[in-house]
């Protein structure tokens, strides 16, 4: 049965960001709806080739096991657009609702290569500023960022400094009252911020 699947089984690229998944069927002639996770909207709209994985083991898919393939599968993108607050895709060789219903609950990924450029010098892609070591205006070492909060207006950046039971955890706004640069070649951000905060 998975001979016939107009999916193939492919290696993730090394640089491939996880940025949602498939949420169910969408309308009869094979598109899906995506969850994206983040901002990934503009990633999904700008990238032809996504890489497909089984939902995680502790995902439910109302009680139904994902049967759609094994591994990593890459698909390639017929069409992508924004529908309401959410997008909708069709890929090439899905043509009817059941196939699309198979791929429910199937992860995306995409190659950071893939992105699209930003425009604006002082926007950037959550992944890159996953791992950037963040320093106040002292030059003191605050943390690692380890993830980002969204939180309506702007987003938080979620610091680790440590590890273990003294690990410290900090929050700071993703804003430019706090955030004085972030040098992506450098991996560091600097901030206005003490470490008392």
């Amino acid at each position: 049965m998975a001979e016939s699947l107009p999916w193939q089984a492919a290696e993730l690229p090394a640089d491939a960001v996880e940025i949602g998944h498939i949420q169910d069927a969408w309308g009869v002639r094979g598109w899906v709806r995506v969850h994206g996770m983040g901002l990934g909207g503009d990633a999904l709209l700008h990238a032809r080739r996504w890489y497909l994985q089984p939902p995680e083991p502790t995902q439910t898919l109302r009680a139904r096991p994902f049967d759609a393939f094994e591994g990593t599968v890459a698909v390639s993108v017929t069409a992508a657009r924004w529908h309401g607050d959410g997008v909708v895709a069709r890929f090439e060789g899905v043509d009817d609702r059941g196939l699309a219903q198979r791929l429910r609950g199937a992860r995306i990924c995409i190659a950071r290569a893939d992105f699209p450029p930003t425009d604006d010098p002082d926007e950037f892609y959550w992944v890159d500023l996953i791992g950037l070591s963040v320093v106040n205006r002292d030059g003191v070492v605050l943390g690692v960022v380890d993830g980002l909060l969204p939180t309506g207006p702007h987003a938080v950046l979620c610091l680790r400094d440590g590890a273990g039971d003294k690990a410290v955890e900090r929050l700071i706004p993703f804003v430019g009252a706090y955030v004085d640069a972030v040098d992506l070649a450098a991996r560091r951000i600097t901030v206005d911020w003490q470490p008392d905060y």
